[in-house]
């Protein structure tokens, strides 16, 4: 379970003031000294991750935050930082300590616009003399929610944190599938996987050994290949393979070359579905080749890899981009979560597969592009668009 990618864990976030007992709350949760606990205001700076397995809720990883008030220069930054993790956060502990609510009322509708499932606490129970009644009173009457009353230090209250948490659980959690409705088990799936030089050596991608555990997991026959030796595997096989997966930038030779009852489509396609709003994606992708000659095109990957040769997301996607739309077009490439608060400014943005980020966080960013009126894509449909095969890639059903 502690090998199981961030990406595909539940992500629960601790949100509240400084000193508001995050680190403490935390460090109970887990059993272990994760956070670093002071009776010094603002210990904690940029967000720490806790990869953990919880029973009944699988790999999670715990997200203790910055306070939310804290101030100056710095404190602001620390404070970008929280709100950032908050757009990654499928369930959001809402920590509440303070009979001013004003800063977490606030923090409570975003939270909400993040469409995080909230619950709200008092975690200091053994320092309050009340034992947190008259602050979980004012809450109640304020917010409509009633907190759940712990202390990290006694364990009161933890067990129904717990339970809590269990029922927030989002509905489609560990339900959603790479490859979807595209095979089943019995099929034959051909992987074909170039290994160029952003591989590791030695290994393969993160999306070739996800969405090959998958096909294993789902009973398919799954065969791999490198580019060059499509033609001589399905030669191999005595009937075409049902379904072809393949990395987007070999779409084009991998298309020429494929049964005409076999499905295509790609590693970037399935974790577009995957991780993201594939029926925003397609959209975007279908208005590509309209864009003016001068537009401005944000490509962000998740990665933060340091650029190499024929890089797909520097090189070889802004070439087939310049190639259909001319070299008046303007391209910004941003990479691990340096995505522009802003995407207003741009006529288009083209995503990863992002299979370092959690579904959470990358739809986030579709919201953000939705609300500003930036049409968004994904990296394999944007190259079958610019090829003109964008109708023949397959798509996976849509996740609930």
């Amino acid at each position: 379970m502690l090998d199981t990618p961030r990406g595909t864990r539940l992500h629960i976030g601790l949100f509240g003031r400084r000193n508001s007992g995050k680190s403490s709350l935390i460090n109970a949760l887990t059993g272990q000294s994760v956070a670093t606990v002071s009776a010094v205001p603002g210990t904690t700076t940029d967000p720490v991750y806790k990869a953990m397995e919880i029973k009944g809720l699988g790999p999670v990883v715990f997200i203790d935050t910055a306070g939310f008030d804290d101030e100056g220069d710095l404190g602001q930054l620390r404070v970008e930082r929280t709100e950032q993790a908050a757009r990654e956060t499928d369930i959001a502990l809402l920590l509440f300590s303070s009979a001013d609510l004003t800063a977490e009322t606030a923090w409570l509708k975003q939270l909400r616009q993040n469409k995080a499932k909230i619950i709200p606490v008092i975690s200091r129970q053994d320092m309050l003399p009340d034992e947190g009644q008259a602050l979980q009173a004012a809450v109640t009457e304020a917010t409509g929610l009633r907190p759940l009353i712990v202390s990290a230090r006694t364990g009161r209250g933890l067990a129904a944190l717990q339970e809590e948490l269990l029922r927030a659980l989002p509905e489609d959690y560990g339900e959603i599938s790479i490859t979807g409705d595209l095979c089943q088990a019995g099929d034959t799936v051909l992987l074909v996987m170039p290994q160029d030089i952003q591989a590791p050596k030695g290994r393969l991608i993160l999306p070739q050994v996800q969405t090959l555990r998958e096909l294993l997991d789902k009973g398919c026959q799954a065969m791999c290949c490198t580019t060059d030796r499509l033609a001589a595997a399905l030669e191999s096989l005595k009937t075409p393979p049902e379904l072809i997966i393949t990395d987007s930038q070999a779409f084009k030779e991998v298309y020429a070359h494929k049964p005409a009852s076999s499905l295509l489509t790609s590693f970037s396609v399935l974790f577009a579905a995957c991780k993201g709003d594939i029926a925003c994606f397609m959209e975007g992708a279908e208005r590509l080749a309209a864009l003016p000659g001068s537009a401005r095109i944000l490509i962000a990957e998740a990665c933060t890899h340091k650029p190499l040769h024929e890089d797909i997301g520097r090189v070889k996607l802004p070439r087939l981009l310049r190639q259909k739309l001319g070299d008046g077009i303007s391209i910004t490439v941003t990479s691990g979560k340096d995505f522009p608060p802003s995407v207003s400014g741009y006529d288009m943005a083209i995503h990863c597969g992002a299979c370092m980020f959690n579904r959470q966080y990358v739809l986030s960013r579709v919201r953000a592009c939705r609300e500003q009126q930036v049409p968004m894509t994904n990296y394999g449909l944007a190259i079958a668009a610019l090829l003109g095969i964008l109708p023949m890639v397959a798509l996976p059903n849509k996740p609930k």
